[in-house]
């Protein structure tokens, strides 16, 4: 794949919901080592969008292409096989066993005997999390014991171990205080350089603009327009999240304020 093939493009995607239309001839797309904050108000379409993407939904029309080749994804189970995993902002951990437990649920390592090879799990887990957040200690601890940022580096550590390319992350700073939100700007910087796309729902301008490279805007199901995060200030994007007025650093979509 070459630089200019983006990792994933999402061409026209529609989905009606009992005759409205959540999403409407929607495109979008993502490069290897890019965030893309995705941004609209609650029904805009944003999070229908991605859960297309992430096979929660079918979509009733338009194409999904995956480095380049078109792909069919009609269950979480064909994102995964495409490298796509979701960070949802209930992260979905088992509290009561330790991040190595957490990273395996389901996909456990069995030694030759047939027994769980706790060992080599946890050597693992200790691999996954040298390479995402070194400063993770509480390896013997269960996850209810964690602090959020520490949680997120675990639903993380979980989703890259089994080869993510793509990244999900909806509201990943929600719930958390400064210091933790830092923490999770420091997992998403890291897992840039690994050259995982990550597609970043958030309500959070701020954030957004901290974290993405990109910011793509949503309003009535449509895009209105996307923009290099360089090329337009916070107030630009609250004007195309509000009113749909795309500006001057955006390239308009459909859902553009035709003035």
């Amino acid at each position: 794949m070459d630089m200019t093939t983006p990792l994933v493009e999402m061409r026209e995607i529609s989905i009606a919901f009992g005759g409205i239309k959540a999403v409407d001839h929607a495109s979008v797309d993502l490069h290897a080592g890019e965030v893309v904050g995705l941004l609209g108000h609650n029904g805009a379409g944003k999070s229908t969008l991605i859960k297309i993407l992430s096979g929660a939904y079918r979509a009733d029309a338009g194409e999904i292409r995956i480095a380049g080749e078109p792909v069919a994804i009609s269950s979480p189970r064909d994102a995964k096989r495409h490298g796509i995993e979701t960070i949802y902002q209930t992260l979905a951990l088992a509290d009561n066993v330790d991040a190595a437990a957490n990273i395996f649920l389901g996909r456990e390592l069995l030694s030759s005997w047939g027994t769980l090879d706790d060992s080599a799990m946890e050597a693992e887990t200790r691999k996954v999390m040298g390479r995402l957040n070194p400063h993770f200690r509480r390896f013997k601890e269960p996850v209810k014991a964690l602090s959020g940022g520490q949680r997120q580096s675990v639903a993380i550590a979980r989703a890259i171990y089994f080869n993510a390319r793509v990244l999900i992350m909806d509201e990943p700073t929600a719930a958390l205080g400064p210091a933790e939100t830092k923490q999770v700007a420091d997992l998403i910087l890291e897992l840039k350089k690994q050259g995982i796309g990550i597609f970043l729902i958030s309500h959070d301008l701020h954030d957004v603009f901290d974290l993405a490279d990109r910011v793509s805007v949503m309003k009535n199901g449509k895009v209105v327009g996307t923009a290099p995060v360089r090329d337009v200030t916070q107030d630009e994007v609250l004007g195309m999240i509000i009113s749909g007025k795309c500006p001057p650093g955006a390239v308009a979509g459909p859902g553009a304020l035709r003035s």
